[in-house]
Protein backbone atom coordinates (compact mmCIF):
# COMPACT_ATOMS: atom_id res chain seq x y z
CA UNK A 1 0.00 0.00 0.00
CA UNK A 2 1.32 3.47 -0.90
CA UNK A 3 2.01 5.54 2.22
CA UNK A 4 1.64 9.31 2.53
CA UNK A 5 2.59 11.91 5.12
CA UNK A 6 -0.05 14.63 5.52
CA UNK A 7 1.18 16.56 8.55
CA UNK A 8 4.45 17.57 10.21
CA UNK A 9 5.54 19.68 13.15
CA UNK A 10 8.44 20.48 15.46
CA UNK A 11 8.93 22.23 18.74
CA UNK A 12 11.73 24.74 19.10
CA UNK A 13 14.97 22.80 19.65
CA UNK A 14 17.25 23.91 22.47
CA UNK A 15 16.83 24.11 26.24
CA UNK A 16 13.32 23.82 27.70
CA UNK A 17 11.98 24.05 31.22
CA UNK A 18 9.20 21.62 30.30
CA UNK A 19 9.51 17.84 30.47
CA UNK A 20 9.41 15.19 27.77
CA UNK A 21 5.65 14.57 28.02
CA UNK A 22 4.92 18.25 27.43
CA UNK A 23 7.31 18.44 24.47
CA UNK A 24 5.71 15.39 22.89
CA UNK A 25 2.22 16.79 23.43
CA UNK A 26 3.14 20.09 21.78
CA UNK A 27 4.57 18.36 18.69
CA UNK A 28 1.67 15.89 18.44
CA UNK A 29 -1.10 18.46 18.72
CA UNK A 30 0.59 20.83 16.26
CA UNK A 31 0.96 17.98 13.76
CA UNK A 32 -2.71 16.99 13.95
CA UNK A 33 -3.75 20.61 13.63
CA UNK A 34 -1.49 21.13 10.61
CA UNK A 35 -3.04 18.09 8.93
CA UNK A 36 -6.61 19.03 9.84
CA UNK A 37 -7.18 15.54 11.27
CA UNK A 38 -9.31 14.83 14.34
CA UNK A 39 -7.44 13.06 17.11
CA UNK A 40 -10.10 10.34 17.21
CA UNK A 41 -8.93 9.26 13.73
CA UNK A 42 -5.52 8.16 15.05
CA UNK A 43 -5.32 4.35 15.22
CA UNK A 44 -1.60 3.86 15.95
CA UNK A 45 0.69 6.10 18.02
CA UNK A 46 4.45 5.53 17.95
CA UNK A 47 6.85 7.42 20.20
CA UNK A 48 10.55 7.46 19.26
CA UNK A 49 12.62 7.95 22.39
CA UNK A 50 16.00 6.67 23.51
CA UNK A 51 16.21 7.23 27.24
CA UNK A 52 13.36 9.02 29.02
CA UNK A 53 13.80 6.61 31.92
CA UNK A 54 17.48 7.45 32.30
CA UNK A 55 17.09 11.19 31.70
CA UNK A 56 13.91 11.80 33.68
CA UNK A 57 12.88 8.60 35.43
CA UNK A 58 9.81 8.65 33.16
CA UNK A 59 8.82 5.48 31.29
CA UNK A 60 5.53 4.57 29.64
CA UNK A 61 5.56 7.89 27.82
CA UNK A 62 3.70 6.46 24.81
CA UNK A 63 0.69 5.52 26.95
CA UNK A 64 0.79 8.83 28.78
CA UNK A 65 0.93 10.71 25.47
CA UNK A 66 -2.08 8.82 24.09
CA UNK A 67 -4.14 9.97 27.06
CA UNK A 68 -2.67 13.49 27.10
CA UNK A 69 -3.65 14.18 23.47
CA UNK A 70 -6.91 12.23 23.53
CA UNK A 71 -6.26 9.47 20.98
CA UNK A 72 -7.44 6.56 23.16
CA UNK A 73 -7.96 3.68 22.41
CA UNK A 74 -5.20 3.89 19.75
CA UNK A 75 -2.49 1.23 19.89
CA UNK A 76 0.71 2.70 21.32
CA UNK A 77 4.35 1.67 21.12
CA UNK A 78 7.65 3.22 22.17
CA UNK A 79 10.37 2.79 19.54
CA UNK A 80 13.91 2.76 20.86
CA UNK A 81 17.03 2.27 18.77
CA UNK A 82 19.59 4.44 20.56
CA UNK A 83 20.21 7.73 18.71
CA UNK A 84 18.53 6.22 15.63
CA UNK A 85 15.20 5.87 17.46
CA UNK A 86 13.57 8.50 15.25
CA UNK A 87 14.53 6.64 12.09
CA UNK A 88 13.31 3.39 13.58
CA UNK A 89 10.03 5.16 14.29
CA UNK A 90 9.77 6.13 10.61
CA UNK A 91 10.12 2.47 9.69
CA UNK A 92 7.53 1.38 12.25
CA UNK A 93 4.99 4.04 11.24
CA UNK A 94 5.48 3.32 7.53
CA UNK A 95 5.06 -0.43 8.13
CA UNK A 96 1.86 0.08 10.10
CA UNK A 97 0.23 1.83 7.13
CA UNK A 98 1.83 -0.26 4.37
CA UNK A 99 0.69 -3.48 6.07
CA UNK A 100 -2.88 -2.22 6.39
CA UNK A 101 -2.80 -2.38 10.18
CA UNK A 102 -3.70 1.30 10.53
CA UNK A 103 -5.31 4.02 8.42
CA UNK A 104 -3.90 6.88 10.49
CA UNK A 105 -0.58 6.62 12.36
CA UNK A 106 0.97 9.42 14.39
CA UNK A 107 4.72 9.32 15.00
CA UNK A 108 6.21 11.60 17.66
CA UNK A 109 9.89 11.61 18.60
CA UNK A 110 11.70 13.55 21.27
CA UNK A 111 14.10 13.74 24.18
CA UNK A 112 14.62 15.96 27.25
CA UNK A 113 18.35 16.18 28.04
CA UNK A 114 19.60 19.64 29.04
CA UNK A 115 18.58 19.50 32.70
CA UNK A 116 21.48 17.12 33.40
CA UNK A 117 25.16 18.02 33.44
CA UNK A 118 27.28 17.35 30.38
CA UNK A 119 28.96 14.48 32.20
CA UNK A 120 25.66 12.89 33.20
CA UNK A 121 24.29 13.21 29.66
CA UNK A 122 27.51 11.82 28.18
CA UNK A 123 27.28 8.80 30.47
CA UNK A 124 23.72 8.03 29.34
CA UNK A 125 24.57 8.50 25.66
CA UNK A 126 27.75 6.43 25.96
CA UNK A 127 25.72 3.48 27.19
CA UNK A 128 25.35 2.86 23.44
CA UNK A 129 28.95 1.62 23.34
CA UNK A 130 30.09 -1.88 24.27
CA UNK A 131 30.96 -2.12 28.00
CA UNK A 132 34.51 -3.27 27.20
CA UNK A 133 35.06 -0.29 24.91
CA UNK A 134 33.62 2.09 27.50
CA UNK A 135 35.89 0.65 30.22
CA UNK A 136 38.85 1.65 28.04
CA UNK A 137 37.61 5.22 27.72
CA UNK A 138 35.90 4.87 24.34
CA UNK A 139 32.86 7.15 24.21
CA UNK A 140 31.13 8.36 21.05
CA UNK A 141 33.06 11.67 21.03
CA UNK A 142 36.42 9.94 21.59
CA UNK A 143 35.75 7.33 18.94
CA UNK A 144 34.83 10.10 16.52
CA UNK A 145 38.24 11.61 17.17
CA UNK A 146 39.98 8.30 16.48
CA UNK A 147 38.00 7.81 13.27
CA UNK A 148 38.68 11.38 12.15
CA UNK A 149 42.42 10.93 12.66
CA UNK A 150 42.33 7.74 10.60
CA UNK A 151 40.33 9.48 7.86
CA UNK A 152 42.77 12.39 7.68
CA UNK A 153 45.70 9.97 7.53
CA UNK A 154 44.16 7.78 4.82
CA UNK A 155 42.72 10.45 2.48
CA UNK A 156 43.69 13.85 1.11
CA UNK A 157 41.34 15.53 3.56
CA UNK A 158 42.73 18.29 5.75
CA UNK A 159 41.62 19.33 9.21
CA UNK A 160 40.15 22.49 7.65
CA UNK A 161 38.02 20.45 5.24
CA UNK A 162 35.96 18.97 8.11
CA UNK A 163 35.44 22.46 9.53
CA UNK A 164 33.64 23.41 6.31
CA UNK A 165 30.86 20.93 7.21
CA UNK A 166 30.18 22.72 10.49
CA UNK A 167 30.36 26.15 8.84
CA UNK A 168 27.85 25.13 6.16
CA UNK A 169 25.40 23.60 8.63
CA UNK A 170 25.53 26.62 10.93
CA UNK A 171 24.76 28.85 7.93
CA UNK A 172 21.71 26.68 7.22
CA UNK A 173 20.66 26.65 10.85
CA UNK A 174 20.75 30.43 10.94
CA UNK A 175 17.77 30.36 8.55
CA UNK A 176 15.79 27.78 10.55
CA UNK A 177 13.53 29.30 13.23
CA UNK A 178 13.37 25.91 15.01
CA UNK A 179 17.15 25.46 15.26
CA UNK A 180 19.03 25.47 18.54
CA UNK A 181 21.89 27.53 17.06
CA UNK A 182 20.99 30.32 14.64
CA UNK A 183 24.43 31.89 14.35
CA UNK A 184 26.84 31.60 11.44
CA UNK A 185 30.47 30.67 12.13
CA UNK A 186 33.67 30.51 10.08
CA UNK A 187 36.44 27.96 9.69
CA UNK A 188 38.68 29.79 12.15
CA UNK A 189 35.96 29.60 14.82
CA UNK A 190 35.85 25.81 14.43
CA UNK A 191 39.64 25.39 14.46
CA UNK A 192 40.15 27.63 17.49
CA UNK A 193 37.42 26.04 19.62
CA UNK A 194 38.47 23.73 22.50
CA UNK A 195 39.74 20.25 21.67
CA UNK A 196 37.26 17.49 22.55
CA UNK A 197 38.96 14.45 21.00
CA UNK A 198 41.94 15.25 18.80
CA UNK A 199 41.73 16.25 15.98
CA UNK A 200 38.10 17.22 16.57
CA UNK A 201 37.05 20.32 18.46
CA UNK A 202 33.94 21.64 20.13
CA UNK A 203 32.40 23.05 16.95
CA UNK A 204 32.72 19.69 15.21
CA UNK A 205 30.13 18.19 17.58
CA UNK A 206 26.38 18.61 17.91
CA UNK A 207 24.92 20.02 21.14
CA UNK A 208 22.82 18.44 23.88
CA UNK A 209 19.22 19.27 23.03
CA UNK A 210 15.60 19.20 24.18
CA UNK A 211 12.87 18.97 21.58
CA UNK A 212 10.26 16.92 19.77
CA UNK A 213 8.95 16.44 16.22
CA UNK A 214 5.95 14.66 14.72
CA UNK A 215 4.63 13.22 11.45
CA UNK A 216 1.19 11.90 10.47
CA UNK A 217 1.03 8.88 8.11
CA UNK A 218 -1.90 7.41 6.17
CA UNK A 219 -2.58 5.58 2.88
CA UNK A 220 -2.32 7.77 -0.23
CA UNK A 221 -6.02 7.33 -1.04
CA UNK A 222 -6.96 8.66 2.40
CA UNK A 223 -4.43 11.49 2.09
CA UNK A 224 -6.31 12.72 -0.97
CA UNK A 225 -9.45 13.06 1.16
CA UNK A 226 -7.65 15.63 3.34
CA UNK A 227 -5.38 17.52 0.96
CA UNK A 228 -4.12 17.94 -2.58
CA UNK A 229 -0.57 18.42 -1.28
CA UNK A 230 1.14 15.59 0.55
CA UNK A 231 4.43 13.72 0.63
CA UNK A 232 4.74 10.09 -0.40
CA UNK A 233 7.06 7.68 1.40
CA UNK A 234 8.97 6.08 -1.48
CA UNK A 235 10.72 3.64 0.84
CA UNK A 236 12.42 2.98 4.19
CA UNK A 237 15.29 0.60 4.96
CA UNK A 238 17.59 -0.21 7.85
CA UNK A 239 20.78 -2.12 8.65
CA UNK A 240 23.03 -2.95 11.60
CA UNK A 241 26.83 -3.04 11.96
CA UNK A 242 29.03 -4.59 14.65
CA UNK A 243 28.42 -3.41 18.18
CA UNK A 244 32.14 -3.51 18.95
CA UNK A 245 33.56 -0.89 16.63
CA UNK A 246 37.13 -2.20 16.61
CA UNK A 247 35.86 -5.41 14.99
CA UNK A 248 35.10 -3.47 11.79
CA UNK A 249 37.67 -3.84 9.00
CA UNK A 250 37.69 -0.06 8.46
CA UNK A 251 36.31 2.34 11.10
CA UNK A 252 36.05 5.08 8.46
CA UNK A 253 33.59 3.11 6.32
CA UNK A 254 29.93 3.09 7.42
CA UNK A 255 28.85 -0.39 6.36
CA UNK A 256 25.35 -0.11 7.86
CA UNK A 257 24.78 3.13 5.93
CA UNK A 258 25.94 1.42 2.75
CA UNK A 259 23.67 -1.59 3.35
CA UNK A 260 20.70 0.59 4.27
CA UNK A 261 21.22 2.70 1.17
CA UNK A 262 21.58 -0.32 -1.10
CA UNK A 263 18.29 -1.75 0.16
CA UNK A 264 16.59 1.63 -0.08
CA UNK A 265 17.66 2.25 -3.65
CA UNK A 266 16.71 -1.29 -4.69
CA UNK A 267 13.24 -1.00 -3.13
CA UNK A 268 12.47 2.39 -4.61
CA UNK A 269 14.16 2.03 -7.99
CA UNK A 270 16.05 5.27 -7.35
CA UNK A 271 19.76 5.97 -7.09
CA UNK A 272 21.94 8.75 -5.70
CA UNK A 273 21.45 10.70 -8.93
CA UNK A 274 17.68 10.90 -8.25
CA UNK A 275 18.00 12.60 -4.86
CA UNK A 276 17.56 16.38 -4.75
CA UNK A 277 18.22 17.05 -1.04
CA UNK A 278 19.45 15.06 1.97
CA UNK A 279 19.29 15.24 5.75
CA UNK A 280 22.28 13.32 7.13
CA UNK A 281 23.25 12.44 10.69
CA UNK A 282 26.08 14.88 11.49
CA UNK A 283 26.48 14.12 15.19
CA UNK A 284 30.07 15.08 14.39
CA UNK A 285 31.37 16.82 11.26
CA UNK A 286 33.13 13.69 10.00
CA UNK A 287 29.88 11.74 9.67
CA UNK A 288 28.47 13.87 6.86
CA UNK A 289 31.25 13.05 4.34
CA UNK A 290 31.29 9.41 5.48
CA UNK A 291 27.57 9.09 4.71
CA UNK A 292 27.98 10.81 1.35
CA UNK A 293 30.53 8.13 0.49
CA UNK A 294 28.55 5.18 1.86
CA UNK A 295 25.39 6.17 -0.05
CA UNK A 296 27.38 6.53 -3.26
CA UNK A 297 27.02 10.28 -3.70
CA UNK A 298 30.78 10.70 -3.36
CA UNK A 299 33.67 8.38 -4.18
CA UNK A 300 35.33 6.64 -1.25
CA UNK A 301 37.71 9.03 0.49
CA UNK A 302 36.30 12.03 -1.42
CA UNK A 303 33.26 13.00 0.66
CA UNK A 304 35.18 15.76 2.42
CA UNK A 305 35.48 17.66 -0.87
CA UNK A 306 31.73 18.23 -1.13
CA UNK A 307 31.49 20.84 1.63
CA UNK A 308 34.81 22.44 0.64
CA UNK A 309 33.66 22.75 -2.98
CA UNK A 310 30.21 23.97 -1.87
CA UNK A 311 28.45 21.05 -3.55
CA UNK A 312 26.26 20.55 -0.44
CA UNK A 313 25.24 24.20 0.07
CA UNK A 314 21.65 25.32 -0.67
CA UNK A 315 22.61 26.24 -4.25
CA UNK A 316 24.89 23.22 -4.75
CA UNK A 317 24.17 20.01 -6.63
CA UNK A 318 23.02 18.20 -3.46
CA UNK A 319 21.93 20.48 -0.61
CA UNK A 320 22.64 18.62 2.64
CA UNK A 321 21.21 19.45 6.07
CA UNK A 322 19.22 22.51 5.04
CA UNK A 323 17.74 22.34 8.55
CA UNK A 324 21.17 22.97 10.05
CA UNK A 325 21.58 19.26 10.76
CA UNK A 326 22.26 17.87 14.19
CA UNK A 327 25.13 20.37 14.41
CA UNK A 328 22.97 23.50 14.40
CA UNK A 329 19.33 22.37 14.54
CA UNK A 330 20.17 20.17 17.53
CA UNK A 331 20.09 16.48 18.44
CA UNK A 332 17.36 15.46 20.91
CA UNK A 333 18.24 11.77 20.35
CA UNK A 334 14.83 10.13 19.77
CA UNK A 335 13.53 13.23 18.00
CA UNK A 336 16.32 13.59 15.45
CA UNK A 337 15.24 11.04 12.83
CA UNK A 338 11.71 12.43 12.90
CA UNK A 339 12.98 16.00 12.61
CA UNK A 340 15.03 15.05 9.55
CA UNK A 341 11.87 13.81 7.84
CA UNK A 342 9.94 16.91 8.93
CA UNK A 343 12.51 19.06 7.13
CA UNK A 344 12.13 16.97 3.97
CA UNK A 345 8.33 17.28 4.21
CA UNK A 346 8.53 21.07 4.48
CA UNK A 347 11.05 21.34 1.65
CA UNK A 348 9.11 19.08 -0.72
CA UNK A 349 5.87 21.01 -0.13
CA UNK A 350 7.50 24.43 -0.38
CA UNK A 351 6.98 25.26 3.30
CA UNK A 352 10.61 25.79 4.40
CA UNK A 353 10.61 29.58 4.32
CA UNK A 354 13.98 31.32 3.97
CA UNK A 355 15.87 28.03 3.48
CA UNK A 356 13.55 26.72 0.73
CA UNK A 357 15.11 25.06 -2.35
CA UNK A 358 13.58 23.34 -5.38
CA UNK A 359 13.23 19.63 -4.66
CA UNK A 360 11.00 16.74 -5.70
CA UNK A 361 12.71 13.97 -3.74
CA UNK A 362 14.75 13.80 -0.53
CA UNK A 363 16.70 11.26 1.51
CA UNK A 364 17.26 11.15 5.26
CA UNK A 365 19.61 8.98 7.30
CA UNK A 366 19.46 8.50 11.07
CA UNK A 367 22.45 6.79 12.71
CA UNK A 368 22.68 5.03 16.06
CA UNK A 369 26.02 5.20 17.85
CA UNK A 370 28.88 5.46 15.38
CA UNK A 371 27.08 3.51 12.68
CA UNK A 372 25.89 0.62 14.87
CA UNK A 373 22.34 0.87 13.54
CA UNK A 374 20.98 2.93 10.67
CA UNK A 375 17.61 3.75 9.15
CA UNK A 376 17.27 5.68 5.89
CA UNK A 377 14.23 6.81 3.94
CA UNK A 378 13.26 8.51 0.70
CA UNK A 379 10.32 10.94 0.52
CA UNK A 380 8.91 12.53 -2.62
CA UNK A 381 6.16 14.91 -3.66
CA UNK A 382 2.87 13.00 -3.76
CA UNK A 383 0.43 12.88 -6.61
Amino acid sequence: MDVAVIGASMTQFGSHDTWIRELLVDAAEDCLAAAGVERTAVEHLYVSNMASGEFEGQTGIMNALAQDIGVLPAYTQRVGQTSASGGAGLLAAWQSIAAGASDMTLLVGGEKMTHLSTGESADIISSITHPVEYSHGVTLPTFAGLAARAYLNETDATRESLAHVSVKNHANGAKNPYAQFRKEIDVETVLSSPVVADPLRLYDYCPVTDGAAALLFCPVDIARQYTDEFVRVAGVAGATDTHVVHERPDPTWMTAVEESGTKLFERTGYGPEDIDIAELHDMVSLLEPLQLEAFGFAERGEGWRWAVEKRTTPDGELPVNLSGGLKARGHPLGGTGVAQAVELYWQLLGQAGERQVDAERGLCCNVGGFGNCVTSAIFEVGA
